[in-house]
C-alpha cells in the first residue's frame, strides 16, 4: 500500500492556516484521496495542558512549554488511538495545522533554536512533512485578523513576538534547506485567492 502524505500548514498566528484547512480538504477529497486534518496543540492530555497556559490559566516557564509541545508532537505521532504514523502507513493522506517549524519559529524567540530543533528530532526522525506550507503574511495584517477574530488573546499574539516569529520561521527554513521542502505562499487577499495559491504547491504532491 503507497504511503499517504504528509502536509503541514505553517504560519504566525493570523496568517489564515485554519481558514484554509477546510478548502485543501475539499480539494483532496474531490480527487477521491482519502484523508484527514489536524492539528498542534493536540486534544490530548498535553496539548490541553499547553491550551490552558496559553490562555493563561495555568503558568508555566517557556523551557517548560517547549518541552510540553514536544512532547505533545510525539504522542500525535504514535499514540494508539490516532496516531498520525499509522494513518499514513495506511494510505492516508493527513494535513495537520502546525507541526515542528512552530517550535523551531515561536520557541526560538526565547532560546537557542539548536536546542529547540534538538528536542523535536524524535518528531522529526519519525515524520518529516512532504510538503510544508508557509502562509507568509505582513504581522500588520496578522494583528488585524487577531483582534477581530479572538476574544481571549494567546501570549504569542504580542506584536514585537509575531514580528521575531515570522523572522524565525524564515531562519529555520534558511538552516533546514535541503532537508526540509517548503513553499512559502502570500497569505494576503482572499480566500479563495489563498486557497488556489496553496493548492499550486500542494498539487505536485500528488502528481
Amino acid at each position: 500500500m503507497e504511503k499517504g502524505k504528509f502536509i503541514v500548514l505553517e504560519g504566525i498566528d493570523g496568517s489564515g492556516k485554519s481558514s484554509q484547512m477546510g478548502p485543501l480538504m475539499e480539494r483532496l477529497r474531490a480527487l477521491g484521496i482519502p484523508c484527514r486534518d489536524t492539528r498542534e496543540p493536540t486534544g490530548g492530555p498535553v496539548g490541553s495542558l499547553i491550551r490552558q497556559i496559553f490562555t493563561g490559566r495555568v503558568t508555566a516557564d517557556n523551557r517548560v512549554i517547549a518541552a510540553l509541545y514536544a512532547a505533545d508532537r510525539i504522542d500525535h505521532l504514535v499514540n494508539g488511538v490516532d496516531g498520525l504514523c499509522a494513518a499514513i502507513d495506511q494510505g492516508i493522506t493527513v494535513v495537520s495545522d502546525r507541526y515542528y517549524f512552530s517550535s523551531y519559529a515561536y520557541h526560538s524567540v526565547d532560546m537557542d533554536m539548536d536546542w529547540v530543533i534538538q528536542a523535536n528530532a524524535v518528531s522529526a526522525g519519525l515524520l518529516r512533512p512532504t510538503l510544508t506550507v508557509f502562509l507568509d503574511v505582513p504581522v500588520e495584517t496578522a494583528l488585524e485578523r487577531i483582534h477581530k477574530n479572538r476574544v481571549v488573546e494567546e501570549i504569542f499574539d504580542r506584536e514585537d513576538r509575531l514580528r521575531k516569529t515570522r523572522e524565525l520561521y524564515f531562519r529555520a527554513f534558511e538552516r533546514l534547506e535541503g532537508v526540509e521542502r517548503v513553499a512559502v505562499v502570500d497569505g494576503t487577499g482572499s480566500e479563495d485567492e489563498v486557497a488556489r495559491r496553496i493548492w499550486a504547491a500542494v498539487e505536485p504532491c500528488f502528481s
